[in-house]
This record gives C-alpha cells, structure tokens and sequence, in this order.
C-alpha cells in the first residue's frame, strides 16, 4: 500500500474510533444512571426503606462489583396488573438499567393462599383456572413493559443491552414440594414470635372476623419464594411495597439461618391518591395496566389530573426523565400551570411505558375528540377505539334509509323526548353530528359527511350528552 494512503487510512480510522468512542460516552451519559449503585435513586425518592440498612459501603460494594439478582413478586388475584403495581415495576427497570439480572414472580401458588398485608379480611378464595388465566394475563403485562422500555426508554445503540427479563411462576416449584419437606426444610427455621409481630398479623388478629392460618403461612411462602430464587439465581436483592418489609424479613431470615448469607430486601412507597387511599383494585378505584380494562385515554388522563402538589413527585417516580430535566419540565409548568404541561409529561411517559406509542398516539387523539372538539381526530380514530372511549354513553344499532334526515337520526337515537323538543333544540344550534354542529333538522344524512368511515356517528345535545350510532349494512 502506498504510505499516503496508509496514512490516509489511518487517520480515517482513528477519527472514526475516536467518533465511536464519543458516541458510546454520549449514550452512557444520556442514561439515567451509568452506576450499578441503584441506592442512588434515593435522590428520586424510590426507596422507602431497606433491610439490614447497616453496612451501606459493603452493600454498595456488592452492588457495583458485579450484577446482582433482583425479584419483585406479582399475584395474580386479577387479571390485570394496576398502577399501584406500576412503581415495582419501574424499581425493577431501573436495576435493569443498572445492568442487574432481574425476575418477575408471578405468585401462582401464593395467590390461591392470600396475603393478609394491607386487608381487613380474608380474600375470597379464587378458582385455579382463573389463577392460571390470570397468571398469563398478568405476565403479558409485565413483558409489555419491559419490551415498551426496552423499545422507547433505552437507546438500541448501547453498547451494553439490557439483561434479559426473567418471569417465573412458583406453582412450578410448589407442585413439586410436599408439605412434610416444607416444614421440615423451611418450617423449622421460621420462627413464630417473629412472624405473629408482623403488623399483617397484629392488625388481623385484633379484628373480629380473626386470621387464618391459610393466610398467616403468606409470608413463610413468600420466604421460601426468595430462598428458591437464592439457590437457583444467586439471587440477593427482593423490591416490594413498604407495606411488605414484614414478608420480606422473613425471607431475609430464612436465608441468613439457612444458607448463612445476608440478603437485602428494599422497599417502595405505596402510591395513593388524593384521599391518601391506594391506587390499586383493592382500594375500589382501578386503573388498570390492560387496555381492555382500562383504555390508553382513560390511563393518560388519570395522570394528566394529578394535582400540581404531586406532580413533581411522580415524575420522579414514575418516570427515567434525568432530575435536571425534570427540575425544567417544573419551571416551565410553574410559568402557566393552567396548562397542566407538568402532567401532560407525565402522562406521556407513563402512557409510552404502558400502552407503546400506538397507545399514546390513541391517547391524544382521543383527548383532542373530548377536549379539543376537533372532529378531524375523531375521523382518525378506530372503531374500537370510539367504542371504549364511548362505553358509558347510550348506543343504538341502525340501517341508513334513503331520505333519512338529521331529525329521523335524532329520534331513533332517543336524543330527544318528542319531535317538537328535538326540532327546537337543533334549530337552536344544540345538536352535533360527528363534533360539528348541524342546525337544520330536515338535512338527508350524507355517508361520509355525518357517517365516519368506520361505520359510526357520534352524536351530542349540548355540550356533555353523547349518543353513539353504530350504522349496519
């Protein structure tokens, strides 16, 4: 080779290693976290407490010397997760990010027992085939997230992928395990006075109705769930709700008398909302993490309604956002809070994280139909969208005739108690068709003009009544 261009080569080379090199540090820095510390998501108030919380720099230590294995577990008492599961699952994406193994435990076995943490009386008793389907609902849910944040919220570009999610189920192991090798193996070890002060316990045996036994073994369970996980995965590190550090002690001691190791349990604040009540199904108010429970709009708007108090708080939560940026997304809001952008981020980002970007571009859309009037969002929207958005309002099924005027329309729709209220009120101008306003109550209905392409007109008296038509060929 001649040595210009050798030279030539060479330079090209090295400048392109040294843009390869730039780039991959510009990647590590746009991370939320390049530290395998995840104790540092204190500053965004994800921990609420840890156990044993003595020996931070030897935990640090073990943290950041090689990937560790962490687990969460979801019962599956519904079949869906909801958003009072929502911040587990960020915990858990964020130990992913680190570059730490994690498991998602489907409580297969745990959920035909109950937990008692958090409840006044039993769980009615489910059948096994509705665990089963739950099972399978709930660990969709759960990959859905991990792959929408894999997708959304992690440059594909990292030279470092994201360790593979694992979901396990402990019927698998439990089916296998009689009752006398239970006992004799984890039983024996576990000791009662520990296990009768738990507050789960305390709370439940001063009540009328009593505790179970059924439900006082939860937590053994639970215990033996981390111990499997621990021969199986090395695993050393359980996340849960604060209000399962009693469980998670238990396992915690299981462990150390057992294997004579020390594993960490760290818990996470317990969403709630206004009231103080949880978020989740329990608390009556579900908003679930299944689209066919709870539509993408309806999940966009619950956070778009969170109080400006709040807000801040949950975009640290429940967000990857950096915390300078979300100190800008603050003092923007503050300039004109009427305009809810802190929540509209939010909601953005949760919705993403959910539903995907299809499920955020339904969102908006639907949210401009209700709140923007824009009849163009309406016409791009899906049948079954409109028809989830509309669940709630009055529907009726019709053939288009020809000659069939905006009055016919109205009256077979029941919008109105007689033709000579009907005909006033749409004179008047209170009568929409589609989002826009129709004033003359003997026009023929047009395909196209007062039909949707998708075979539905949406109609409303004034400003809140809405009446969905579902035309039939």
């Amino acid at each position: 080779m001649y040595p210009a261009i050798q030279t030539t080569r060479q330079t090209v080379l090295v400048g392109s290693s040294l843009r390869q090199a730039y780039h991959r540090l510009y990647l590590q820095l746009c991370r939320t976290y390049t530290s395998r510390n995840v104790l540092k998501l204190n500053e965004r108030g994800l921990w609420a407490d840890r156990f044993p919380d003595s020996n931070t720099n030897k935990l640090i230590e073990e943290l950041t010397r090689q990937p560790q294995t962490v687990y969460s577990g979801f019962d599956p008492t519904a079949d869906s997760l909801h958003v009072g599961n929502l911040l587990v699952l960020i915990a858990l994406l964020h130990c992913q990010r680190a570059g730490h193994n994690i498991i998602a435990l489907v409580g297969g076995a745990t959920a035909q027992v109950g937990d008692p943490s958090g409840r006044s009386s039993e769980r009615p008793q489910l059948k096994i085939d509705e665990i089963k389907a739950n099972s399978i609902k709930i660990s969709e849910n759960i990959r859905q997230i991990f792959e929408n944040h894999k997708q959304i919220f992690w440059d594909q570009g990292n030279d470092e992928p994201l360790p593979t999610l694992r979901i396990e189920n402990n019927l698998h192991w439990y089916k296998r395990l009689n009752v006398v090798d239970f006992l004799r193996d984890a039983g024996r070890n576990l000791r009662m006075g520990d296990m009768l002060s738990r507050t789960s316990v305390q709370s439940r045996l001063s009540a009328p109705e009593g505790l179970s036994f059924t439900e006082f073994s939860y937590q053994a369970l639970q215990a033996y769930d981390w111990l499997y996980l621990y021969d199986m995965y090395n695993c050393k590190f359980q996340i849960g709700g604060n209000d399962q550090m009693g469980n998670i002690y238990t396992g915690h001691q299981l462990i150390h008398r057992v294997r004579k190791t020390s594993v960490t349990g760290l818990t996470i604040p317990i969403i709630t909302n206004e009231s103080g009540d949880k978020f989740g199904k329990s608390a009556g108010n579900p908003i679930w993490l299944d689209s066919s429970k709870t539509s993408p709009f309806d999940l966009y708007q619950f956070f778009v309604r969170i109080k400006d108090s709040e807000v801040e708080k949950y975009l640290h939560l429940l967000t990857f956002l950096p915390v300078k940026d979300i100190k800008q997304v603050m003092e923007k809001h503050w300039g004109k809070p009427e305009s809810r952008y802190a929540q509209k981020k939010l909601a953005e980002k949760v919705t993403l994280l959910v539903h995907g970007r299809r499920g955020l571009e339904s969102a908006r859309r639907t949210s401009e139909v209700l709140y923007g009037n824009q009849s163009e969002a309406l016409a791009e929207m899906t049948r079954d969208e409109i028809q989830v958005v509309f669940n709630s309002y009055p529907s009726v099924e019709l053939i288009l005739t020809p000659g069939t005027s905006v009055l016919d329309l109205a009256l077979k729709a029941q919008c109105f108690k007689d033709e000579r209220d009907a005909r006033r009120i749409i004179e008047a101008g209170g009568f929409y068709i589609n989002l826009s306003r129709v004033s003359n109550p003997d026009l023929i209905l047009v395909p196209g003009a007062h039909i949707l392409p998708n075979g539905l007109s949406l109609l409303r008296v004034g400003k809140k009544n809405y009446y969905l038509i579902k035309w039939q060929k």
